[in-house]
């Protein structure tokens, strides 16, 4: 009977034993899926750009996107502009059904190489769950946003794709020369030259430094996002956040939120982008947004990097979301170096 019981217990711990390897490969193998995103092969002469509106309504803004077509003819790049990206719809620039058409197409597009979105304002998550990626991951392209388009960019990252934070067609004003960094700094990523940023120093730093994937965007579409499949998982990755309009509350409210659901546990560093035109209360916060933000994460370890010229400001530099990143923080100055 002894003999029996152990012969039981030695099949019990084989079993269970073999069952935790398989988890842990199955694990590391997960891991090293989130780790490996698709780079969209960079742009050339002669290639062509996708302009598609799949959130917010372009009224009287035809100019901006013939300006856009035009930046893109002096760069050497053909463009097309959806069909519909001149729709309207009350909120939006047409249907959701245009709007998911237009995008659809560009994505299934093998002649298109990128898809630039003229706008953002709010609409494209109602299109998140119409979309068809699987032709997108056979031949990926890069997608190019920023504000709305962020729930875009998660969606995207998630299918294990890189993609561009960058301005918009709407972004471009009359003088070109005003956003002479945003302009340079999308030209030379699409066209794959090197993207590094050294930032100015903050007496808000937490210095450290970290590597890992950068993901994010807009703070109040992250948040929103929570809970569903478009959700980003920041587990051993760099996030970065801005945002626009916003009470100070509320901001302390998103991050509280985050951090409740997990979000920043094993996040390996965070790097704030503009934090732009701030709402006042009449019941004022009583700190700078800078200190709000460091009191949210103070539970944290990890480097943060306040003054990154990205998000709603004039100078809004391109970031690659979903390219490894080397983040260095100290008081006097930060350094953000794209593997």
């Amino acid at each position: 009977m002894m003999s029996k019981n152990l012969l039981i217990l030695s099949l019990f711990c084989v079993a269970f034993f073999f069952k935790i390897e398989k988890a842990s490969t199955q694990s590391m193998a997960i891991e090293k899926q989130n780790n490996t995103l698709k780079q969209p092969p960079y742009l050339k002469a002669g290639d062509t750009v996708a302009i598609v509106a799949p959130s917010g309504i372009l009224k009287n803004r035809t100019d901006e996107v013939q300006q856009a077509q035009a930046l893109l003819k002096r760069w050497g790049l053909h463009s097309v502009v959806g069909e519909h990206v001149f729709s309207k719809a009350d909120h939006f620039a047409g249907t959701d059904d245009e709007r998911c058409e237009d995008l659809q197409k560009a994505l299934d597009n093998p002649k298109i190489s990128a898809i630039w979105c003229a706008r953002g304002g709010y609409g494209i998550v109602r299109l998140l769950d119409k979309l068809d990626f699987s032709k997108f991951k056979e031949n990926p392209k890069w997608v190019i946003g920023y504000s709305d388009i962020t729930a875009l960019h998660n969606q995207i990252h998630n299918e294990g794709v890189e993609s561009l934070h960058a301005i918009m067609c709407v972004s471009l004003p009359k003088d070109e020369s005003e956003i002479k960094e945003s302009l340079s700094t999308f030209k030379n990523t699409i066209f794959g030259k090197p993207l590094n940023y050294t930032l100015e120093g903050s007496k808000y730093n937490k210095t450290g430094s970290a590597s890992g994937q950068l993901v994010g965007g807009n703070l109040t579409i992250l948040h929103t996002m929570l809970g569903s499949k478009t959700s980003i998982n920041t587990s051993g990755k760099i996030l970065f956040i801005e945002e626009i309009g916003e009470y100070k509350y509320h901001i302390d409210r998103m991050l509280q939120s985050l951090k409740r659901a997990g979000y920043f546990d094993n996040c390996k560093g965070v790097i704030i982008g503009d934090m732009t035109k701030l709402r006042k209360n009449t019941t004022l916060w009583g700190t700078s947004i800078e200190q709000l933000i460091l009191d949210a994460l103070s539970v944290y370890d990890f480097p943060i990097a306040f003054n990154m010229p990205t998000g709603h400001e004039k100078d809004n530099r391109a970031l690659i979301l979903g390219r490894m990143v080397n983040l260095t923080v100290n008081s006097n100055e930060s350094k953000v170096i794209f593997k």
